[in-house]
């Protein structure tokens, strides 16, 4: 059987367990057309790039699935029809990639507080304060001023 890889939407005002029941009602609706979800993953609340429906915020979830394409027409039908699913992606791949998605693996770097080789901000590398050297001196232009 193909397999596929689904991202849903969902409004933003719906609680997480009600999100991740849209993730088992969806599941359910492959397995019962011929299909079986081989991974799932609730992504939380993000930020949409635009305006969907007056909503600026969205539920994500992400299933990757091995079902017919009857079985998948049939969850994006259904998935459209309801009334808190914004929006449906699925894409058909060759093959899972093995692990947590990419999204999820962002997330565990924020968690483990990773910021990655920056340095010191107060000079970093440079070992040098900032003090402004490239000013000049001062007392010259004083001294201008005065003339005038």
């Amino acid at each position: 059987m193909p397999l596929y890889e689904h991202v849903l939407i969902a409004r933003q005002d719906l609680s997480n367990t009600q999100a991740e029941g849209l993730i088992e009602h969806f599941s359910t609706v492959l397995a019962d057309n011929g299909g079986k979800v081989v991974e799932s993953e609730y992504w939380g609340v993000r930020a949409l790039a635009y305006k969907i429906n007056k909503n600026r915020k969205g539920h994500y979830a992400f299933l990757r699935s091995d079902a017919p394409s009857a079985a998948v027409q049939e969850m994006e039908r259904l998935a459209r029809l309801h009334d808190d699913v914004m929006r449906v992606l699925t894409i058909k791949v060759d093959e899972h990639q093995a692990g947590p998605s990419i999204q999820m693996q962002k997330r565990d770097e924020r968690d483990r507080g990773d910021r990655g080789d920056r340095g010191d901000r107060r000079g970093g590398d440079r070992g040098e304060r900032n003090d402004r050297g490239d000013r000049g001196d001062r007392g010259e232009r004083r001294e201008r001023d005065d003339r005038n």
